[in-house]
């Protein structure tokens, strides 16, 4: 579910910055850019799976740390009901825990300036272009391009941009991270293996309670389901979210219908 992840990693991040005071391209597409990214890092507990792949060796040996401790955690803290499991995949990162702990942890190295906030969210653009394609690097570039353009202030220049653009979104890079995280959970419930984000809150017997959709609702990962209907819909909202988006598409209809009620 990589593209799924990182594509509802996009459109929540593009929703939420405003929310948070992110109003220029500049600030609003690198927040998202990283928020995407950040939903692919639960998945680092799977040998297989593109964050755990894309370094090659450095990533694979994070993934097998995490699945070890995901395992010792796991037997550790399982409950009377718990199935019998490795407790390696979909666990210890598959959790609310989790996404807020790495946001903190990303929040306060964010503290330390704009260059830390730099490498958190050239991270996650990484992650999230590994995936998406590189289309994502340049509508990053081509946002801050934008607010060089658009500027109203003489002489600013693409390291300005940049800067502004750091300086917004350095105090929510936690929150892109942590929101990253969770939007994962979120979309792993929607499927029959479920996510049990709720974790350590025992729930029936189980501390790893995997929360998941009444069963007519679910379907499999990879599914028809996820391609044919899922990922294009987020797609379609991860284009209408972007600054000036709906404008934009507004303008067009009635420069269109203008056009046909001409003819």
């Amino acid at each position: 579910m990589g593209r799924s992840h990182a594509l509802s990693g996009w459109c929540l991040g593009l929703a939420v910055a405003p929310l948070v005071g992110l109003t220029s391209v500049a600030e609003v597409v690198p927040f998202a850019a990283a928020t995407a990214g950040y939903a692919l890092v639960p998945d680092l507990d799977h040998p297989g799976a593109s964050a755990s792949r894309l370094l090659g060796p450095v990533t694979g040996l994070v993934s097998a740390m995490i699945r070890t401790f995901s395992g010792l955690l796991y037997n550790l803290t399982k409950g009377p009901r718990d199935e019998d499991s490795t407790g390696k995949h979909r666990h210890a990162t598959h959790t609310l825990a989790a996404a807020i702990l790495l946001g903190v942890l990303a929040a306060s190295l964010g503290d330390r300036g704009k260059w830390a906030v730099l490498a958190i969210a050239a991270t996650g653009l990484l992650l999230a272009a590994h995936v998406l394609g590189d289309w994502l690097i340049i509508a990053v570039l081509a946002a801050v391009g934008w607010s060089v353009l658009g500027t109203a202030v003489p002489g600013t220049s693409t390291a300005d941009a940049v800067q502004a653009g750091l300086t917004g979104i350095g105090g929510w890079i936690g929150v892109a991270v942590s929101l990253g995280m969770f939007t994962h959970c979120l979309g792993d419930s929607l499927t029959r293996s479920g996510c049990p984000w709720l974790w350590p809150l025992p729930i029936r017997g189980e501390t790893w309670y995997e929360i998941r959709l009444p069963r007519p609702l679910r379907f499999r990962t990879g599914g028809w389901v996820e391609r044919i209907l899922i990922a294009p819909l987020l797609l379609a909202g991860g284009v209408l979210l972007l600054p000036g988006a709906v404008q934009a598409v507004e303008r067009l209809f009635d420069a269109t219908s203008i056009w046909l009620a001409g003819r």
